[in-house]
């Protein structure tokens, strides 16, 4: 038994030093390598314990592993409830460190978005009836009538276009995130099928009436930039989620 505690009794401490690590904190005070390392020490003093209850009779022994495994226990599983403060904590660090070191997938999400309104604009502004092709062919009756559909929107109590408009837009950013799980094929599909409708309709109405153009412009860009940015943000959040499912790191795919 003395040869299993001294072959033991590093990783006992080495235990007892990550607990103390976190013992005013949380498992967020820890590195990766060092929340994976607490998690393989404690499984193993679990094991330790279980060796040490049927192969002595030694009690300060045995309450020693004990009283390890029930502390690292608690800090591994216990459910934490810090209401408005975590609320606080992901808009004020945890969403902007996210989006600091995963940035590229956003950007990724913005320059497929604005080649597809760049090529979709350049193909209707040579051919009109290209707009035809990729379902934006209403738009030209709206310009030849002069229907400024958007005006009704600014009228106070349109809930009803206003919940359009939203709904619409939500239902893009779940498309973009949810469809990014098939290897970031579905979200790139989402950023190319809505930069394109984007950079047609614009196409047409500058090219039928500049000054119909211009009035719908204004109105994209007062609300635009929040909602484009969302789609942007959840577009690389499923590029991302694709990507790790095809490079999953130490971890297997289905994990």
């Amino acid at each position: 038994m003395n040869l299993f505690i001294d072959k033991r009794k590093n990783d006992w401490q080495r235990l007892e030093d990550l607990l103390g690590m976190i013992e005013s904190a949380n498992l967020r005070g820890l590195t990766r390598e060092e929340v994976r390392e607490l998690g393989n020490l404690y499984r193993r003093a679990a094991s330790d314990l279980a060796i040490a209850r049927a192969e002595t009779r030694d009690p300060k022994l045995i309450n020693y592993l004990n009283s390890l495994v029930i502390r690292a226990h608690g800090k591994i599983y216990r459910a934490e409830s810090r209401g408005v403060s975590m609320i606080r904590q992901f808009f004020l660090r945890d969403l902007p460190q996210t989006f600091r070191r995963t940035w590229r997938f956003s950007a990724v999400a913005f320059l497929v978005f604005m080649i597809a309104s760049v090529l979709a604009f350049a193909a209707t502004w040579q051919d009109i009836q290209f707009a035809e092709f990729i379902g934006t062919g209403s738009v030209r009756h709206d310009v030849e009538t002069n229907n400024r559909w958007w005006l009704g929107l600014n009228e106070t109590g349109n809930q009803v276009g206003a919940s359009m408009i939203m709904t619409n837009n939500i239902g893009v950013c779940f498309y973009a995130f949810a469809l990014g799980a098939f290897f970031a094929v579905g979200a790139l599909y989402i950023m190319v099928f809505n930069g394109m409708h984007l950079g047609s309709v614009f196409a047409v109405c500058y090219k039928l009436d500049p000054e119909f153009g211009n009035a719908l412009a204004t109105f994209v860009v007062a609300h635009g930039v929040i909602e484009l940015s969302c789609i942007f943000l959840c577009g690389g959040a499923g590029m991302l989620i694709g990507y790790s499912i095809m490079v999953p790191g130490d971890l297997s795919r289905a994990e």
